[in-house]
């Protein structure tokens, strides 16, 4: 079955677009006219291929919005839970979606299925789309014949995810939005405002304090060369982009970053929560503790801790426990890896990381607030300082004048 897309008027004699499924134009055709709609345009359309992540130009194609993923998931875990098939939970959510790129791949997804294909296959069709974590938690709960609690826990995850992102870059966008207004302001005065006023005092050709010279100069060389400048700070943030996907460049810095006062700290325990969720659900829906860890280090921001999280899977396959390895490397707090080892001796290492999750959770709110209340009277101090300074060394010359007079 083929996905069509049309442009069409109603009954009403409105124009509406949108997308229909059917085996030929002709069938895609009367089944619009069933529904009073008159196709005036139609084509056959196909969702994104499977697009690897360093894909040039990968970045053109259509976005989705994390948020929708997670009220889909949730969706077609309810509409199981009702006692709906697969299939038929998924037409129904099909009519509901409005997004047309999405649509298309979820009606792929149903005519993958229809075909004989497993949910898990025809999800990792859309690497883009749906991540391993997914995948997998998706082939555990067809495994275990529980689809519909396997998509619950996986939306509660995706939800708890992006809460925790969202109120992340919440609280640091009023910092970051202090800074660049500042700089605006700062470039602004530099490049407009001083040249004009200093400019008099070149005219009445006046011996210039060495404030105000380094300001004059400064803001001549800023006027001369903005435009290199910031061609410059542009090629250095796309080298420090690529030098940090390399491996040694991106270890190098994210060792770094970890050493950093306050920043460290936050890093470590937003990797902390990320890795304990993650673990935790994958453990709980039934997926191999090995399988689990391939899937915690894609997950983790930071390489070293990635790193130290590769390096227990392996000794895991030698024999030994999860807690050992992760203590001696060092990257988790240590009562993160005691609280690890008690979980794995008493076999309850999936309640024991939905503990250190909830714990660290809060202490990364409590870390951001500090890092906010520092950060802001900071921000504010060294902009007042910079302003200050380029007042007093327009001011100077202008004391030394009434002294003379």
């Amino acid at each position: 079955m083929a996905i069509f897309e049309y442009r069409a008027f109603d009954i009403q004699g409105k124009s509406k677009k949108g997308l229909v499924d059917a085996d030929t134009s002709q069938d895609a055709r009367s089944k619009l006219r069933r529904e009073n709609v008159f196709p005036y345009e139609l084509k056959s359309t196909f969702a994104s291929k499977k697009i690897s992540k360093n894909e040039l130009f990968s970045f053109l194609q259509p976005k989705t919005k994390s948020k929708e993923i997670v009220v889909l998931t949730r969706q077609i875990g309810t509409l199981l839970k009702a006692g709906l098939p697969l299939m038929q939970a998924l037409s129904t959510l099909i009519e509901q979606i409005d997004t047309e790129h999405v649509k298309k791949i979820f009606i792929e997804l149903r005519e993958k299925i229809k075909g004989g294909m497993p949910f898990s296959k025809a999800l990792s069709e859309y690497p883009r789309l749906f991540s391993r974590l997914y995948i997998h938690m998706v082939r555990a709960g067809e495994a275990s014949g529980s689809l519909d609690q396997a998509l619950t826990r996986l939306a509660e995850y995706l939800e708890k995810k992006n809460r925790q992102k969202n109120k992340i870059w919440a609280t640091l966008a009023y910092p970051i939005f202090m800074v660049i207004i500042g700089i605006a302001v700062v470039v602004f005065l530099m490049v407009y405002v001083v040249p004009t006023i200093t400019g008099i005092f070149i005219e009445i050709q006046q011996t210039l304090p060495l404030l105000t010279r380094l300001l004059i100069g400064t803001s001549q060389f800023l006027k001369l060369f903005w435009a290199p400048l910031l061609l410059i700070f542009f090629f250095l943030i796309i080298f420090f982009r690529k030098y940090r996907n390399t491996a040694s460049g991106g270890m190098l810095i994210d060792k770094a970053l970890l050493k950093v006062p306050i920043c460290g700290e936050l890093i470590r325990k937003i990797d902390t929560v990320r890795f304990s969720q993650t673990l935790g659900i994958l453990i709980s829906n039934g997926i191999p503790i090995l399988d689990s860890l391939s899937i915690v280090k894609d997950v983790v921001v930071n390489r070293l801790i990635a790193k130290a999280v590769d390096e227990a899977r392996h000794s895991i396959q030698e024999g030994e426990d999860l807690a050992p390895p992760l203590k001696k490397a060092k990257v988790f707090s240590p009562i993160v890896t005691d609280m690890i080892a008690i979980g794995e001796k008493s076999g309850q290492l999936e309640e024991m990381l939905a503990n250190i999750a909830e714990n660290y959770e809060n202490e990364v709110d409590m870390t951001i607030n500090s890092l906010t209340s520092i950060l802001e009277p900071t921000i504010i101090l060294v902009m007042g300082l910079v302003v200050g300074l380029i007042v007093i060394s327009i001011l100077l010359p202008i004391f030394e004048m009434n002294q003379i007079m």
